[in-house]
């Protein structure tokens, strides 16, 4: 592992236009579940399953539904960052990291001071109203029971993608752009299963593309380096 971590420091060190994709990997270690390992949400009971849950068509058909999982294992508003968000953010203010692409909903990137963030699934801590537009700060979801509902009647609905919706065509675009110009990428905290976002890697053609990841992917085998373990640990020791 050690050799791992040197030849990652020095692969930063050489770099300067890095480019981080991440998925729930990255926040497992503030305590926020992921949804594919043995303990994350997919693998737990409900009355409906959880991909099932998170789908535009149940919110649709089941509203009330919806909102009791959402509340109940989706916000987690005292989660803090932790070492990965954090030395992200540091990698930031060096001028070294352009971009951050997450998969994540929680907004920890940003509570890490982290400014150049793109969300391909969206943000808990935007809410829209269905009719109006009208963005709600997370505390109208979280104080509220049942559906929540704007002063114009509208339904409020948090502002990330479920199944069956398109992602935002700027964040893609934004994303492709800077993978593409990308010298270093680095992935962590992600199985690549969820698609069309993991699709996006595909668009580095550097030859620094970094793996950090406590499970195996598909594209282990593509990567420069590959390093199986703590995403916060490793760009710890690296940063």
């Amino acid at each position: 592992m050690q050799h791992e971590l040197e030849t990652l420091k020095r692969y930063i060190s050489e770099s300067n236009y890095i480019v981080f994709f991440g998925g729930a990997g990255v926040s497992t270690e503030s305590g926020i579940p992921d949804f594919r390992s043995v303990d994350g949400l997919y693998s737990q009971k409900y009355k409906y399953p959880p991909e099932t849950i998170v789908s535009r068509t149940f919110f649709m058909n089941n509203t009330s539904e919806y909102f009791e999982f959402h509340r109940a294992r989706l916000l987690h508003l005292d989660a803090k960052p932790n070492a990965a968000h954090i030395k992200l953010a540091e990698l930031e203010k060096m001028g070294k990291l352009k971009a951050i692409i997450t998969q994540n909903i929680d907004g920890l990137h940003q509570a890490a001071s982290s400014e150049n963030v793109f969300e391909l699934h969206g943000s808990l801590k935007h809410n829209l109203c269905m009719d109006c537009g009208t963005d709600h700060d997370v505390s109208i979801i979280k104080d509220s029971t049942g559906i929540p509902y704007c002063d114009c009647g509208g339904i409020i609905k948090p502002d990330i993608v479920l199944f069956e919706e398109p992602l935002n065509d700027w964040v893609i675009d934004e994303s492709l752009r800077h993978i593409s110009k990308a010298d270093m990428l680095i992935i962590g905290g992600t199985s690549l299963a969820v698609y069309p976002a993991a699709a996006l890697i595909h668009y580095y053609s550097g030859n620094k593309l970094v793996l950090i990841n406590k499970s195996e992917t598909h594209v282990d085998s593509r990567a420069d380096l590959l390093i199986h373990g703590s995403i916060g640990e490793a760009l710890n020791a690296a940063i």
